[in-house]
């Protein structure tokens, strides 16, 4: 094996413990920014690699550094930590002991690879040339923890600046130990929708002496599909999905308002604000057609995550020698899905790809998707990505010829 050369076989030493971890963790998942169970488990399984590590001021966040023994470039390797509010319903053996709590997004799974890798890694710093930052971080379902741990200077380690970034996402429904990747957008933008339309309340048997926001409501969900259609360029997508409303509450009585809630998503800056304005526009049309008003706010959320060109390249080549061509593959089209690791890309090159982790025994298409309360993967797929992680690393510190001379 070359200098900077990583196997599959070599990752597959680690696979034990990483499954080991993931199942602890996913036992015992918590939510949010603040995750003091989370954060000792993975402390604790960082300690004695010789890693200088720091914890987040503001969140539960463990920043850990590996140095090779000369200088070269910063990479920095992402693992998410949290959970969602989901009731588990897989019945492993493992499943979560937390009421509302679960890992059905693959948190758990990305920081045993994580952990794996540094493992991996500690033993083979003497190859190492610069530094890798480890990167475990709360607060991704919506809370913003990679803008946070950016805030606290996760992207300068001791003066040194981070060089390159990679993340790893697990994915069900897609064939296990597979890569995935793009160059340009991998997933989208996301925004949180709000509408309320006011109209005027009365009595059910009496439509005409009130103005009954919910058909009002329900022509501004239907108006809003049709627009996206008719409006936004299939080359450049949007989506615009309403999945709540609220309204009313009994038969007998007309509501003086109706709260519609979801989500946009956009994979371009021009699209984004189109469509921001396209809803304001059609809901608040549509409410003073019919004598009542309509309040639109929208909170911005997410960025594009938007992979570098370069870098994209540069993971597909590795992760075929790592994996065997046929393992990887260029994603043919971005996922409309959001991740918060989308802060680090705007910052630094780099590329977060997809590992497939189809469970045994079931088909891609068919496996429960990420954020089913059964949600579950193909743990040996961990072992492809520990290797990754890690091949990573070592070629794009110079370690290997090739990204030397590159």
């Amino acid at each position: 094996m070359r200098s900077g050369d990583v196997t599959l076989d070599e990752a597959r030493r680690f696979l034990p413990d990483a499954v080991a971890l993931r199942r602890s963790l996913h036992a015992r998942p918590e939510i949010g920014l603040h995750l003091p169970t989370t954060q000792r488990r993975v402390l604790e399984a960082l300690d004695g690699l010789g890693l200088k590590v720091r914890t987040g001021r503001r969140l539960s966040s463990v920043t850990a550094t590996l140095d090779g023994r000369r200088e070269g470039p910063v990479v920095l390797l992402r693992a998410d930590m949290d959970a969602l509010p989901l009731s588990e319903a897989t019945g492993l053996a493992f499943a979560s002991r937390v009421p509302d709590a679960m890992h059905a997004c693959g948190h758990d799974a990305h920081m045993a690879m994580l952990v794996g890798a540094a493992r991996l890694l500690a033993e083979r710093r003497e190859e190492l040339a610069g530094r890798v930052v480890f990167m475990f971080q709360p607060g991704e379902e919506g809370h913003h923890g990679a803008r946070h741990m950016i805030d606290e200077g996760l992207l300068s380690t001791d003066g040194r600046a981070v060089d390159a970034a990679f993340a790893l996402h697990v994915m069900p429904g897609l064939p296990s130990g597979t890569l995935w990747l793009r160059p340009g957008p991998q997933m989208a933008a996301s925004d949180k929708l709000r509408i309320v339309v006011r109209g005027r309340g009365g009595h059910a048997s009496s439509p005409h002496t009130a103005c009954d926001p919910v058909p009002v409501a329900c022509e501004v969900v239907l108006a809003l599909q049709t627009a996206v259609t008719r409006t936004i360029d299939i080359a450049d997508p949007a989506v615009v999905t309403v999945s709540s409303l609220a309204a009313g509450s009994l038969p007998g009585i007309i509501p003086e308002t109706v709260e519609l809630a979801g989500t946009l998503r956009t994979l371009s800056p021009q699209t984004r604000a189109r469509v921001h304005e396209m809803v304001e526009r059609i809901a608040t049309g549509i409410a003073v057609t019919h004598g009542a008003t309509a309040e639109v706010s929208i909170r911005p959320g997410y960025p594009v995550t938007r992979n570098d060109p370069a870098f994209t390249e540069f993971v597909l080549r590795t992760a075929a020698q790592v994996l065997g061509p046929e393992q990887v593959q260029v994603l043919p089209a971005p996922a409309m899905t959001a991740e918060d690791f989308s802060y680090v890309l705007r910052a630094v090159p780099g590329a977060l790809a997809f590992l497939g982790a189809c469970p045994p025994g079931l088909d891609p298409g068919q496996a429960p998707a990420l954020h089913s309360d059964r949600a579950d993967i193909d743990e040996d797929a961990l072992a492809a990505g520990i290797a990754c992680h890690a091949a990573v690393a070592l070629r794009r510190s110079g370690a290997g010829s090739e990204e030397r001379a590159s």
